[in-house]
This record gives structure tokens, C-alpha cells and sequence, in this order.
């Protein structure tokens, strides 16, 4: 190796340098060379091998290459060439210079270090591009498993890099650095947080990416657009984004309309409070006029003479209304909006349709409709839902029945 290392050496001896300007000459000019050499390698290893890569992508049918050539992965490996040249060319260029030769091979490994790096992150943004385009995998959070795996990397070539620079094993370094374990489970307790609480996640698939949620404390009510392994981004219905940590997920609590979205109807969970005082029961003349309203008048015919006939049989006295079974305006009412529920086409009739009275308030009587709509999107969910209710609200003086409404009271502030 010391006949390639002093190849300029007798030039700049022969035109009367000194022994160590001639040395030092030898190795610049050297050191020139080896520049030359790296820059013209690397144009060279990247023109053959991104070229010969992107070719062979053109002609594939797999995506994956296609991403390996947009995330520069080719581009990167193609820096091995001048490195691998460096460390086999540089004992060269140095020969005459020990004390450098220590200090550049540190640099060189260090430059390979993050040149390994490069390549795993170009590699694994690449997996990452290409399992999102997969169906089965379009829902799961693949940013999270990308970013474990790339923490991981940085962990091992940041220990690298520092046993290379202090010169000790890899193995050694990390028997030591146990020692500052503590400190380093505080820096990244966030991360090691949401490390566990994405695995967590994924395992027990309790969200998607796409899924609806809404999250109180946080202010989240819209469509899970990413999970990653320190957060969660929603996109919420007025177009705001909202950052939910990824361990709050599973440490806390949050509703999932996924469950709704997925099964037959969405539900209709409404009420109106009518006027205690508007109840009574109802008169033959009454029963006559509603009669006239088609949904109900099979059932008010039926109804009617299975009440007369039990009243009859039972020799009850009719002259006083409140005396035996009767019919009232709340009840036949609630019958008629549930008559006209399970015949509403936006409602889903294989499930539940139930028109309810819950327990009296200080307010009123409240009736609940409860059923489901066919058409889970919000838009039309709120047209179906205001559908109902603006036939109900319309219906309700048909039946002699008054809403209760507020009235707020006005205060004399005239002076006496």
C-alpha cells in the first residue's frame, strides 16, 4: 500500500520540496483524487441504479416499487458505492498521517450510520405508502406500527453512533446505558404511552381510520383521519381538526358510531311534552270526528266496540264518564304517530318502532317516538327525523292536545 501512497512524493522531491512539503503535497494530491473518485462513483451508482430500478418499476405490477422509487430508496443504497470506496481508498491517502486516519474512520462510521438509517426510513415510508393502498389494511393504523419501528431504528443508530465516537462495543454501550434507564422511560413516556395504547388499538379494533367518533373532553366529533404513535387526528364536521393523545383512547372514555353506521338504521330518540291539563277522555262525538282520520279509524272502530262490549258485560255505568274503560285523546294520539311511523318509507321496519310515555314532568307528559331510519347519512337522518316531527306537531291539535311552551313571565316595573 506505501508504493500507492507516495506516488506524487518523488515529483515534489524533484523539483526541490522539502521531505515534508512533498509529503504533505502527496496527500492533498491524493485526497483530491479520492475526491474525484467519490463524486464521479455516486453519479454514476445512482444514474445505473435508480435508473435500472425505475425501469424495473415501469414494468411491474407491484405498487411497492413504484414507492420505493418515489421515496428515493434506490437513490440512497446508491450512496454505499463511494462510502465502500472511501473506507478501502482512504488508508491510502492518510498513510503518511496516522493521527488522521482514527479520526475520519469515526466520521465514516458515523456517516454510515445515518446512511443506514436513510435507507431503512426511505424503505419503511415506502411499506407504509404502499400497505395503505391495500383494502384489508386501509382502516388500520399503519402509521403507528412505521413510526414503532422507525423509533426503534433511530434508538439503535443513535447508541451506534455513540459507541462509535467513544470507541466502545455496541454490546458494552448498551449494558451501560441501562444504568440511565429511568431517565430515558421520562423522556419518552409519551411515546412509550402511545406505543402500547396503538397495539392496544389494533388488537381489540376499537377504532378505524374512518370511523365516527365524538369525544367530549376534547372537543372531537367527526371522521378519525390518522392514527400515529403519539396521536390521533379527527376531522370534525365544521372542518376543524382536533389532536387526541393515542393513549387517551383506551384511558379514557369515547363513543364510536361505527356500531350505528354499520347496522341497519340510525335511531330517533325524540320527545314532545304536551299539556297535562289538555288530557281527558274522549266523548262518542269526539271518537265519531276522529273517526274521519284514515290510519286510525279501523282501530278507533275496533277499539269502540270492544269497549262498549265490555262495559255492557260488566253492567257499568256510562252516564259518568270516568266509570268503566275508555278511550283518551293522549292514547289514541300516541297510536295514531305510532300507525304512522311504521308506515313512513325513511323508516327502517325490522327495527324497533315504539311510541312511548315517560314518567311526568313538571313541564308536561312527554311522548317519545323511538325507531330507527333506514337512511343512515346526517343529512337525510335530520330530514326523516324533521319530517316526522313536523306531521306530529301539526297533528297534535287534531286530537285536542296542547304542546307545552315556556311562557316567560313579565314583571310590573312600574312605580306605585
Amino acid at each position: 500500500m506505501s508504493e500507492y501512497s507516495h506516488i506524487f512524493c518523488d515529483y515534489f522531491l524533484g523539483i526541490g520540496l522539502s521531505d515534508q512539503w512533498a509529503t504533505f503535497l502527496n496527500m492533498f494530491a491524493l485526497f483530491l483524487i479520492l475526491c474525484v473518485i467519490i463524486v464521479v462513483s455516486d453519479v454514476i451508482a445512482r444514474k445505473i441504479l435508480v435508473q435500472a430500478f425505475s425501469n424495473f418499476a415501469t414494468r411491474s405490477t407491484t405498487k411497492l416499487d413504484d414507492f420505493l422509487v418515489s421515496h428515493k430508496a434506490p437513490r440512497n443504497i446508491a450512496h454505499l458505492v463511494p462510502l465502500f470506496l472511501t473506507i478501502k481508498l482512504f488508508p491510502i491517502v492518510f498513510y503518511d498521517y496516522p493521527q488522521f486516519e482514527s479520526f475520519i474512520l469515526i466520521l465514516l462510521k458515523v456517516y454510515g450510520i445515518f446512511l443506514t438509517i436513510w435507507i431503512v426510513r426511505s424503505v419503511l415510508r415506502s411499506l407504509e405508502s404502499y400497505f395503505k393502498t391495500l383494502p384489508r389494511l386501509r382502516d388500520k393504523p399503519i402509521d403507528s406500527y412505521i413510526q414503532v419501528v422507525m423509533l426503534f431504528v433511530w434508538v439503535v443508530g443513535a447508541a451506534s453512533i455513540l459507541a462509535a465516537i467513544i470507541n466502545l462495543s455496541f454490546l458494552k454501550f448498551f449494558t451501560t446505558l441501562g444504568a440511565a434507564s429511568a431517565v430515558l422511560l421520562l423522556i419518552f413516556k409519551d411515546t412509550i404511552l402511545g406505543f402500547v395504547a396503538s397495539i392496544q388499538v389494533a388488537i381489540n379494533d376499537t377504532l378505524r381510520i374512518g370511523d365516527w367518533i365524538t369525544m367530549d373532553k376534547y372537543g372531537a366529533d367527526g371522521d378519525v383521519i390518522e392514527i400515529n404513535l403519539s396521536t390521533v387526528q379527527v376531522q370534525n364536521f365544521d372542518m376543524t381538526i382536533t389532536t387526541i393523545p393515542t393513549y387517551a383512547i383506551i384511558s379514557e372514555s369515547f363513543k364510536n358510531w361505527r356500531g350505528m353506521q354499520s347496522s341497519g338504521g340510525r335511531r330517533i330518540k325524540r320527545s314532545i311534552l304536551i299539556k297535562s291539563k289538555s288530557i281527558h277522555y274522549l266523548k262518542d262525538s269526539e271518537i265519531e270526528d276522529l273517526k274521519k282520520i284514515e290510519l286510525i279509524t279501523v282501530y278507533l272502530n275496533t277499539k269502540q266496540k270492544e269497549l262498549i262490549d265490555y262495559n255492557t258485560s260488566h253492567n257499568i255505568d256510562k252516564n259518568t264518564l270516568i266509570n268503566g274503560r275508555n278511550l283518551t285523546n293522549l292514547g289514541v294520539f300516541r297510536k295514531y304517530i305510532q300507525t304512522y311511523i311504521e308506515g313512513h318509507s325513511g323508516i327502517n321496519k325490522d327495527m324497533t318502532i315504539m311510541v312511548r310515555q315517560l314518567a311526568p314532568t313538571s313541564q308536561g307528559i312527554p311522548l317519545e317516538v323511538y325507531a330507527f331510519s333506514s337512511d343512515k347519512r346526517w343529512v337525510n337522518y335530520e330530514f326523516i327525523m324533521s319530517d316526522i316531527f313536523d306531521h306530529i306537531l301539526s297533528a297534535i291539535t287534531y286530537f285536542d292536545l296542547e304542546l307545552f311552551e315556556l311562557t316567560p313571565t313579565v314583571y310590573n316595573t312600574e312605580k306605585i
